[in-house]
């Protein structure tokens, strides 16, 4: 299924880091930002997240929940 910028997601349940479920309608009224990368613990996907990261305070006072979604598990 895709989704265009500024649609509706579906809901969806996913595992977090620390494999706690997270879903989507328990987010309801918060902005969600949600961001796709190929696979975890690589420069690329490293360099986008610190990106975020480093934008934390301005995402926290717009109310914006960041999530990333991987098909691959981090690197222990």
């Amino acid at each position: 299924m895709a989704i265009e910028a500024g649609q509706t997601a579906p809901n969806f349940t996913l595992n977090d880091q620390d494999s706690n479920p997270v879903t989507l309608s328990e987010l309801q009224g918060k902005k969600v930002l949600l961001y796709f990368y190929p696979r975890a613990s690589t420069p690329g996907c490293t360099v986008q997240a610190q990106g975020l990261r480093d934008t934390k305070a301005e995402l926290d006072a717009h109310n914006v929940v960041v999530l990333g979604v991987s098909q691959t598990l981090p690197k222990n």
